[in-house]
């Protein structure tokens, strides 16, 4: 590492106690756009919390917009990323470890406040809800905006899958708790089926796709492609974490199934990201990928409260591009303009997007994948066929939950079909 960094670790480890009582966050008003070149931000040495700070009040799982709920689970996925990615840049890079410890300690702190906004009363399940809601509302935005054609079509693949995991969780709902999922979801969404679960396992080599090419890939491909990984690994890992705490025997199946298929869209969202960045570039981007999001929260958040922590943590995470930045080019030698854009593109928007997904579902509903190519159903390779048929060969959890189940206004606590009779036996479920 360059003299000069290293001097600057050493200075900022020991930062003065003035530092340490900087005055607290006020509101900035914004440009038009965010220009990651030249905006600074907070620097990271006058970024602090207290345990207070941590734990703030959550949103209303009822009476907040949904969106903000899915502003939330993204952002706490996004921040996972980064962690996640730090740790394993540490274990590979001994001169960059005291550098990535302390911008980690703060990117810990913020998913823990960023976690810490779900509400105690929102359970397990309606958590998934959300889930699942952001895959689709978050990757269908990214779909329409993505500028590379083949990986639009990644993206709109994946969210025929996620679409589909909404539906089956929302039966699972309704068998437990007799709920309506759309109380959650504020008919911003769809609760009908996608391309079947089911039919969703593939062979992990027929999961990988093609990479975009880190030096001609437009920025925003970039962008795309770590906010999506980010997503669906933290989905992957909240289902691992949370099916094993349910008693029902198909909700514990459930999961697994669903986390199987999270798994797999990991892989395919991480194998379109360029292998050939280096660490240091792959971080400046996780950095900007930060930036990203937080800004298209922050143009979007409609809950005042969290607007201002989605608007703090754009500035902590511009002042933790201008550090990375500058270790970038001390170390590598390398302009930092030739990863960045100079002002990021337009964000994500956090809106249904309703009319684009039914779109996509009736001209893509067959599709598959056999190897790096999409292909019809019947053209799955045999490698696929073998494992879903292996997987399947005692039956699939998510067709199990979703027999019968067809969803409808109130959920099953509304439909005569249900309801107790005078004897106190229910009745017949309706056929879907």
């Amino acid at each position: 590492m360059h003299p000069a960094t290293l001097s600057k670790l050493q200075n900022s480890a020991t930062s003065s106690e003035a530092a340490a009582r900087s005055a607290p966050f006020e509101k900035v008003e914004y440009p038009v756009a965010i220009n990651l070149l030249r905006d600074t931000g907070i620097v990271l040495d006058q970024q602090h919390f207290t345990w207070r700070e941590l734990v703030q009040t959550p949103y209303c799982k009822l009476t907040d917009d949904a969106f903000t709920r899915v502003r939330v689970i993204l952002m706490n996925g996004i921040e996972s990323e980064a962690l996640r990615f730090g740790h394993a840049c540490a274990r590979m890079n001994g001169p960059l470890q005291g550098a990535l410890a302390q911008v980690r300690r703060v990117e810990q702190h913020q998913q823990t406040l960023v976690n810490w906004l779900n509400p105690a009363d929102q359970n397990p399940l309606e958590t998934t809800i959300g889930f699942e809601q952001v895959a689709i509302e978050v990757t269908a935005s990214v779909a329409e905006k993505e500028p590379d054609a083949y990986l639009a079509q990644v993206y709109r693949f994946g969210l025929l899958e996620d679409f589909d995991h909404l539906y089956r969780y929302s039966a699972l709902m309704d068998r437990i708790f007799g709920k309506d999922a759309n109380t959650l979801v504020q008919s911003y969404s769809d609760i009908v089926p996608g391309r079947p679960t089911a039919v969703e396992h593939r062979h992990p080599l027929d999961d990988l796709r093609r990479i975009y090419h880190r030096r001609r890939a437009d920025p925003l491909t970039k962008l795309h492609a770590y906010t999506l990984m980010a997503g669906e690994h933290q989905t992957h890992d909240y289902y691992m974490t949370i099916g094993p705490m349910f008693a029902d025997p198909v909700a514990r199946q459930l999961y697994a199934e669903i986390a199987s298929i999270e798994e797999q869209h990991v892989t395919q969202y991480e194998s379109i990201i360029d292998p050939n960045e280096t660490w240091l570039e792959k971080w400046l981007l996780h950095e900007a990928n930060e930036v990203y999001n937080y800004w298209s929260c922050l143009e979007s958040e409609t809950n005042p409260r969290i607007r201002a922590i989605w608007e703090r943590f754009l500035e902590y995470e511009l002042g933790h591009v201008r550090f990375v930045a500058e270790l970038f080019e001390e170390t590598e030698r390398r302009d930092a303009a030739e990863v960045l854009p100079a002002r990021l593109p337009e964000p994500i928007r956090y809106e249904s997007h309703r009319e684009f997904v039914r779109e996509t579902l009736r001209r893509e509903l067959r599709l598959s994948a056999a190897g790096t190519k999409f292909v019809d159903r019947d053209e799955e390779s045999t490698m696929t066929r073998a494992y879903r048929d292996q997987m399947n060969a005692e039956g699939s959890p998510s067709e199990t939950v979703a027999a019968g189940y067809v969803w409808h206004p109130g959920g099953e606590l509304s439909d005569p079909a249900t309801r107790l009779d005078r004897s106190g036996r229910k009745g017949r479920r309706r056929a879907a």
